[in-house]
């Protein structure tokens, strides 16, 4: 690989960096936000809703993170 592509995956490595910090602290603030509602709204439409979003933030994160690693093996 010449140093012109290296290059190139070095900046998306880093794009990707911070997409994953931002992801973490959407999801982290979502966590916060289900924890801090009283027990008989975490278990509402609303509840349901923020907990799939917060367990979907995860997926995603875990996802990404491994494509990630992948491009770190290239580099």
């Amino acid at each position: 690989m010449n140093a012109k592509r290296r290059t190139e995956i070095a900046n998306a490595i880093s794009t990707i960096e911070q997409l994953v910090s931002d992801l973490e602290t959407v999801r982290d603030e979502e966590q916060d936000a289900y924890d801090n509602l009283p027990e008989s709204l975490q278990n509402s439409e609303r509840g349901e809703a923020s907990s799939q979003a917060i367990d979907k933030l995860s997926d995603a994160l875990g996802e990404i993170e491994s494509a990630l690693s992948n491009l770190q093996d290239i580099e």
